[in-house]
């Protein structure tokens, strides 16, 4: 009997903490817009990069002389343009680059706010017992 009765005390579950169906689709909804943030995340540093790289080529060019050639890979092949026709042509690419940027720090700051709200009614309802912080590598 006392064996049966260790074994009782040792398990106590928490009585204050009950998961409603509500409760469990907020949660759901939260790792999915965290899931969906990192993703946003990564996709943004690829595209921050991609902006440097075509700054730099920008750059570069500068330095080259006037009637010069500028080979630029486009698909499987190189195209030699003059210099004013290849700047306007990274110019264009720039700017493109730089909308898909706004546009992915927009839907961050988005989620965010939606991720943010999420954290606050689940930290309300359960305090310390959930962990809604990313772990950092």
């Amino acid at each position: 009997m006392s064996a049966r009765k260790n074994v009782q005390s040792g398990f106590q579950p928490d009585s204050d903490v009950y998961i409603t169906y509500e409760d469990q689709q907020k949660i759901n909804k939260f790792a999915r817009q965290n899931a969906k943030m990192d993703d946003l995340k990564e996709e943004l540093k690829i595209k921050q990069n991609e902006l440097k790289n075509l700054e730099d080529a920008c750059d570069e060019i500068v330095l080259l002389d006037e009637d010069a050639k500028i080979p630029y890979y486009v698909g499987e092949v190189f195209v030699y343009e003059d210099m004013e026709k290849t700047q306007s042509y990274l110019d264009d690419i720039k700017d493109k680059k730089k909308l898909e940027i706004s546009e992915l720090e927009s839907k961050c700051a988005d989620l965010k706010g939606i991720i943010t709200e999420l954290k606050i009614q689940l930290y309300a309802k359960f305090g310390s017992r959930i962990n809604l912080e990313a772990e950092e590598d």
